[in-house]
């Protein structure tokens, strides 16, 4: 009780200093191949693809400028934040905003509160998100016992990545059977880059590691193993649970899981 007591003083007291973090997205196009395959107009932001994580604290306001440089309205959701009385800033295209027009910028303010975990952000108009917008938003958790938990934290994104915009796809999608679209499946990218080209992840044999895993596909299911390790779940969309232990994670788009494991010889 003494310790509960203690926790709930230090949540309220880190609250009272909880930070304003200050993230502005310059939105706009860019040629590029983020797959080694094609090149094509993506959407990006500050010129950059991958668009950087976010990373706040529980408690924290996350003030989140979108400056539209595209010649369409843009809006942007935090995907998993449950924005209480607060719904003008969720970010749904045409249903809770109009869209920021093209030359115009707007402000999201998403008060943290007292969610925490493993989250993402990305654009909720049109085909936006899936030609690019989107990042993943880590809310560092306050719980001291928590961070006994594991030794490092490490953020591992999924995408699907086509090979051109959306909308240039949508009339062969329509009128190509199945399976002639399988050359056009899209690629797996792993923090950014093509599933085959990326660089392992090293990891210390002993050493305890909370895997953030983020699902920030629109088409794929992943399946997420690490041979010979069993995953410790934590964390699922944001809600944290007694750990159950898995040999693996089945996850479909949107989804993100905490996973603890102890890194072998083999990993």
């Amino acid at each position: 009780m003494l310790a509960y007591t203690l926790f709930n003083l230090l949540v309220s007291g880190l609250q009272v200093l909880a930070a304003r973090v200050q993230v502005t997205w310059d939105v706009g196009y860019l040629n590029i191949s983020r797959d080694g395959i094609s090149t094509w107009q993506a959407i990006g932001a500050n010129g950059k693809l991958p668009i950087p994580p976010i990373y706040v604290t529980q408690g924290d306001v996350l003030e989140l400028t979108a400056i539209n440089n595209l010649d369409k309205p843009l809006s942007v959701h935090a995907h998993g934040l449950f924005q209480r009385n607060s719904s003008y800033y969720d970010g749904a295209g045409m249903v809770t905003e109009c869209g920021i027009p093209p030359k115009s910028q707007f402000t999201y303010v998403i008060e943290t509160r007292d969610q925490s975990g493993t989250y993402w952000v990305h654009a909720h108009y049109g085909t936006e998100a899936i030609d690019g917008l989107r990042a993943a938003l880590v809310i560092r958790d306050l719980d001291p016992k928590l961070l006994d938990e594991y030794d490092e934290d490490v953020l591992l994104t999924l995408e699907d990545w086509g090979q051109g915009p959306l909308e240039s796809m949508v009339d062969m999608l329509k009128t190509t059977p199945l399976v002639n679209l399988i050359p056009n499946h899209p690629t797996v990218l792993i923090n950014g880059i093509n599933a085959n080209l990326s660089q392992p992840i090293r990891f210390t044999p002993g050493r305890r590691y909370r895997l953030r895993v983020v699902s920030m596909s629109f088409t794929y299911w992943f399946k997420v193993r690490l041979p010979g390790h069993t995953m410790q779940v934590i964390e699922a969309d944001g809600i944290y649970s007694q750990p159950s232990a898995v040999d693996g994670l089945d996850m479909c788009p949107g989804q993100r899981y905490s996973v603890i494991i102890t890194a072998h010889d083999s990993l």
